[in-house]
């Protein structure tokens, strides 16, 4: 894979984690992460950003055509990429939404019987 292909597939990943996540917004990574830096460490913002600035540099400058340090960049996206899944909410477990509706009935049935003058 090419430096650029490497740079733009990895923006895009980041890119999609952030608006999936944090519901970023902005026309590229760096509006993306400027959306939503509050929400994350200050190192995973620098992270995000020298990534940012790499693929900017590979795709609009016609003189950089080639990353200085290839296993620097990969390394970063390999760190921002493990950072983000740990932000990311663990989905519900179904013994969890149960445990929850059964709270939600029983409060109810509670509720109904005090109206009721029954408790």
């Amino acid at each position: 894979m090419s430096d650029i292909d490497l740079a733009i597939r990895s923006s895009k990943r980041i890119e999609s984690s952030l608006v999936r996540l944090f519901n970023a917004s902005g026309k590229g990574l760096h509006e993306k992460i400027s959306s939503v830096e509050k929400k994350l460490p200050l190192s995973l913002v620098k992270r995000i950003r020298y990534i940012a600035t790499i693929r900017n540099k590979l795709v609009h400058e016609d003189d950089y055509r080639k990353m200085d340090d290839r296993a620097s960049f990969k390394r970063a996206v390999k760190h921002v990429n493990k950072e983000l899944k740990k932000l990311e909410k663990p989905p519900l477990s179904w013994l969890m939404i149960s445990v929850i509706v059964l709270v939600i009935l029983i409060s109810s049935g509670v509720l109904t019987a005090i109206y009721l003058g029954l408790i």
